[in-house]
């Protein structure tokens, strides 16, 4: 059974024609419906304010064709809860019912999709993430990287457990750890992996904001060290990054490891984390991201998605091109 578990993302790679996808953006989603998220929970706020519309956009996505929903968790953390007034207990409650509201919306879509022999899709994945330290800071340090001479190895692993552990137990398909800006909290993850004795796969995304290095100026050489010392981690890449940085990054990534290759970019906007908003230099549109998702397949990913400000409609594109020419 254990073994099982850890084949599923190799699997439904493999089912997917040797490229599976992953959703997009989903705080962008989330406000393209009204909603508020200016919060230092993010996203996560709505885990409280309306977990029906979190449901509802997950299955946007997989009506989009996405083979992995994403869970709302990335910036859900028992820390940031309790500056809320929350409790512990509730806080743990909130991050199982980021698993729950995915797995519910996969299998209801699932259900459906399946009765209907013809249908383009796949039994999805649920991939609970896991937001890097400077997400819950809420500063924008995970595009810096920069943590400060007090954050350590120690404090990293202590922030990350008890989240990690409530998210496995929850029951998520695969783990997805995001926008890691630095080798230190790449270690951090690796090695929560093995000291929790972690049986599902999981990835780890780094980001990058000069496309050449992680945020904190280390190389990706240096950051990958770790993780390809490591059986528990299956994929490695970028998430929310500008796109125009991909291609040489999957060949970067190519060069430096075995594992699996996963890209989700952003639009190419640029999050400007003191006036809280997006800046607009080079941006994607949906049929760009249709257009280049093939050739970053062709370059060797092996997982592809979107990241913020990328919506359904860019999933969809992106999904039609690359089950078109697979």
């Amino acid at each position: 059974m254990k073994s099982e578990k850890r084949q599923m993302l190799h699997h439904l790679i493999e089912n997917a024609g040797g490229c599976a996808i992953t959703d997009g953006g989903f705080a962008t989603q989330l406000e393209k419906h009204g909603a508020s998220i200016n919060d230092s929970l993010w996203s996560a706020i709505y885990l409280i304010k309306d977990p029906n519309l979190i449901k509802q956009v997950h299955l946007e996505y997989l009506e989009a064709g996405a083979d992995i929903l994403v869970t709302s968790s990335y910036q859900a953390t028992l820390p940031g809860f309790a500056s809320k007034g929350l409790s512990i207990e509730e806080g743990e409650s909130l991050l199982e019912r980021s698993v729950k509201l995915a797995v519910e919306a996969r299998d209801t879509f699932w259900s459906s999709a399946k009765r209907n022999p013809g249908n383009k899709y796949r039994r999805a994945l649920v991939a609970a993430s896991i937001g890097s330290y400077g997400a819950y800071l809420a500063n924008g340090s995970e595009y810096s990287g920069c943590y400060g001479p007090d954050v350590d190895l120690k404090k990293l692993k202590d922030f990350h457990r008890r989240r990690l552990q409530v998210l496995v137990e929850a029951g998520p398909d695969l783990l997805a750890f995001e926008t890691i800006p630095n080798k230190l909290e790449a270690q951090a993850c690796v090695e929560l992996l093995e000291e929790e004795s972690v049986n599902i796969p999981s990835w780890i995304c780094f980001t990058t904001v000069d496309g050449e290095n992680a945020p904190s100026g280390e190389s990706f050489k240096d950051c990958l060290e770790a993780i390809n010392k490591s059986i528990k981690v299956d994929a490695v890449g970028i998430n929310c990054a500008p796109p125009h940085f991909i291609e040489s990054l999957i060949c970067t990534f190519k060069q430096l490891t075995k594992k699996a290759i996963i890209v989700y970019p952003n639009s190419g906007e640029v999050w400007d984390s003191k006036a809280k908003k997006w800046q607009l230099p080079k941006v994607f549109n949906d049929d760009d991201f249709g257009f280049n998702a093939t050739r970053w397949r062709d370059l060797g990913a092996k997982i592809i998605g979107g990241c913020c400000r990328t919506t359904p409609s860019t999933i969809q594109i992106l999904s039609n091109a690359l089950r078109e020419k697979s």
